[in-house]
């Protein structure tokens, strides 16, 4: 049982430091090789060693660790909650540091730096850990708290942590093969990749590379190392096209996210930190911090790590270059500002950093770059005015006022199609209707169509003696391969438009296998979801209106609102009247859908289908009962500004659903994610227009 460290770590408390070990032991892992058959039991079979969430979906260890799994791919094994059964994960190799070991080494004998990141192939609940942004030079040493998986040699694995003392360094910090020495207790084999955490600052410093033979300690790589990864060659157009940026922009945010969300009650990083007494410099308090690196998360990276360096350089009292790798990320500059000097003029410095990570060049510019921008401002107008002076809060001021009105800073957006140009871009579509057979629960009739220009549906087959639910998958594999053959491009893959009642709005046709073998339809095409109006007529001003607002979004700027969540906290959805004063290029964004028990998820997508809504977005799963829902707001408004346009929403949630499927951890957020898709320009069969009649 480790000990806390009592009041000397950082002032804290033994109820903070068991509430930080809870933390850190949460989101600890073990590594196994894929093995088939294996089971997460807790034996030693396949068992390589240990790591830690670093992101959502992401985990550091030790190269030598992940590299000994079979084809870069590993088992990642962890606990979500204490009292919960084990889960386990598949996860891949993205990078290690080096790629590979020097022949004749032992297994523990890969050259430092020794790191890798593993990206999981496929979402799940977890906790992630908090990462320190100062390299390991600026760390004061003292007592650090280590964890991981051993089995102690009863042949039971469990968890496990303990204590060190840092006794300096060895290696070179230039040749990226310093180490941090630990000693004071004993390590046990297998712990190699679990984390390293400053007691004082409660944040994760480093990773168990190695163990002592025959006495106690061993060595710890710091965290910062991880700068050093390749650089992606060429230009870098997203931030998924850089694994270091990609994973600390979603270890920044996930932090962010959580601290500032009100649901749940359980204590953060940021609350334990507080409790600890840990500060970032002498400028922030954890909490301001956390809320900071969250806004510089969602910025696009430095242009460079030269650029970086050159905009701290202009910052006075700093050397950023000096004792440790570089900086890369904004976030490791805002770590290299916190030896600086103290009082306000250290807060002044932060402020500085932040102005020019607003006004610095970018390597790519995103919808939602300005909206980041003018979201870290407020974060620093604010901090400004609580505790700077007049004169300095003029300064900032002018300072924002230039960097707005300098040449070249518009954000450039690709010009709206008009609506003529819409219609003429007009392609062929699968129309799939499914009709339930109210006197058989779950039977459907069903028909397969090719749409085209004018709304004419060219029939392919049909089926009006009732298929089972679980059986259409493999009933419509023919059909379906026949219409999609009529319409496919190459490289064009023509979209699916399902038909369902509302009742089955959920039905996730974008998951079937057809063929069983192959990969979802949804990762092979769009697929969308329309509703007929069976049994209704629409008067002819609601018609009107309807065709209105789909005009509006395939010739302007969609925008996307959240119309059944507020704060994190379910709300109902507006009634009709309400969603019908929302602007016509507005699409409606449904978070709380995913309960089929709940009375208000059927009711709240009805009234946006009552209110002429002719493409609105819903996630069909159950989040869970503690999720934040920040990062499925801020993605799926970026996803519809980024798709422009109505017509263009389509083929963005289909690369969407292909990101899911090939475990590219930032489309995550959309998995089991739902697009209406109601054209009135192609009407559909029951709604004035018929299917041809079939030969």
């Amino acid at each position: 049982m480790t000990q806390p460290p009592g009041r000397g770590a950082g002032g804290g408390s033994e109820g903070a430091y068991r509430a930080l070990v809870g933390l850190v032991m949460a989101a600890t892992v073990r590594i196994h090789r894929p093995e088939p058959g294996y089971a997460p039991d807790g034996s030693d079979r396949g068992f390589l060693g240990s790591g830690f969430f670093i992101a959502p979906s992401w985990v550091l260890t030790c190269a030598h660790v992940a590299m000994e799994g079979e084809g870069r791919h590993v088992n990642v094994v962890f606990k979500p909650d204490p009292g919960s059964a084990e889960t386990a994960v598949e996860g891949t190799v993205v990078a290690a540091l080096p790629e590979s070991r020097p022949g004749g080494s032992g297994a523990g004998g890969w050259p430092a730096p020794d790191l890798a990141l593993i990206r999981l192939l496929r979402p799940v609940a977890h906790s992630c850990m908090y990462v320190t942004e100062r390299p390991a030079g600026m760390f004061g040493g003292g007592s650090v708290l280590y964890a991981g998986w051993t089995d102690g040699g009863s042949g039971q694995l469990t968890r496990f942590s303990g204590r060190c003392q840092v006794m300096g360094t060895f290696g070179d910090w230039a040749e990226d093969d310093e180490q941090m020495r630990l000693d004071g207790d004993r390590m046990y084999p297998g712990l190699s990749g679990g984390p390293v955490v400053d007691l004082a600052r409660g944040e994760v410093v480093g990773v168990l590379k190695s163990r002592s033979d025959g006495a106690t300690g061993g060595t710890s790589i710091g965290v910062e190392r991880l700068r050093t990864l390749p650089v992606p060659p060429g230009a870098v157009a997203a931030e998924s096209d850089d694994p270091y940026q990609a994973v600390f922009h979603a270890h920044d945010r996930y932090h962010a996210d959580r601290h500032i969300s009100s649901v749940g009650t359980e204590r953060t990083w940021a609350d334990v930190q507080r409790e600890l007494g840990a500060g970032a410099g002498l400028a922030l308090s954890p909490q301001q911090r956390v809320d900071l690196l969250g806004r510089l998360a969602e910025l696009p990276p430095p242009l460079s790590t030269r650029s970086l360096l050159g905009l701290l350089d202009r910052l006075p009292d700093t050397h950023p270059s000096e004792h440790h790798a570089a900086p890369r990320g904004w976030r490791d500059g805002l770590g290299a500002l916190y030896d600086a000097p103290g009082g306000d003029g250290a807060l002044e410095l932060v402020l500085r950093y932040c102005m020019s990570a607003i006004s610095a060049e970018r390597p790519y510019v995103l919808p939602s770059t300005q909206d980041a921008e003018a979201s870290l401002w407020d974060w620093v107008k604010r901090m400004a005015e609580e505790r700077l002076s007049r004169k300095f809060r003029h300064e900032l001021a002018g300072l924002r006022y230039s960097d707005r009105h300098a040449p070249g800073r518009e954000h450039a957006r690709t010009p709206a199609p008009t609506l003529e140009s819409a219609r003429t871009r007009s392609v062929p579509f699968v129309l799939l209707e499914l009709e339930p057979r109210g006197w058989e629960p779950d039977r459907y009739d069903w028909r397969i169509g090719v749409g085209r220009h004018a709304g004419d549906v060219l029939p392919v087959a049909e089926d009006s003696r009732g298929t089972a639910r679980d059986a259409l998958p493999a009933r419509l594999a023919g059909p379906l391969a026949e219409a999609f053959r009529r319409c496919d491009e190459p490289a064009s893959p023509a979209m699916l438009q399902v038909v369902v009642d509302r009742s089955l709005m959920d039905l996730e046709v974008d998951a079937w296998r057809v063929p069983p073998d192959g990969p979802p339809l949804g990762v092979l095409r769009p697929v969308v979801i329309r509703c007929p109006e069976r049994g209704r007529l629409p008067a002819d001003d609601e018609i009107d209106e309807r065709e209105a607002r789909w005009n509006r979004t395939v010739s302007a700027a969609m925008r996307a609102a959240v119309v059944d969540c507020e704060d994190g906290m379910r709300v109902p959805v507006p009634v009709v009247e309400e969603l019908r004063g929302l602007a016509y290029e507005t699409v409606p964004v449904l978070c709380r859908h995913g309960d089929p028990a709940h009375p208000e998820a059927a009711a709240g997508l009805g009234r946006v289908l009552d209110a002429g809504f002719g493409v609105a977005l819903w996630r069909r799963r159950v989040a869970e009962p503690a999720a934040v829902c920040t990062e499925f707001h801020r993605s799926a408004a970026r996803s519809v500004t980024e798709a422009g346009t109505a017509d263009q929403l389509p083929r963005k949630i289909h690369r969407l659903r292909q990101g899911v499927h090939a475990g590219r951890t930032e489309t995550f957020w959309s998995d089991g994610v739902a697009l209406l898709y109601q054209d009135p320009h192609h009407p559909l069969p029951g709604s004035g227009d018929e299917f041809l009649e079939a030969p």
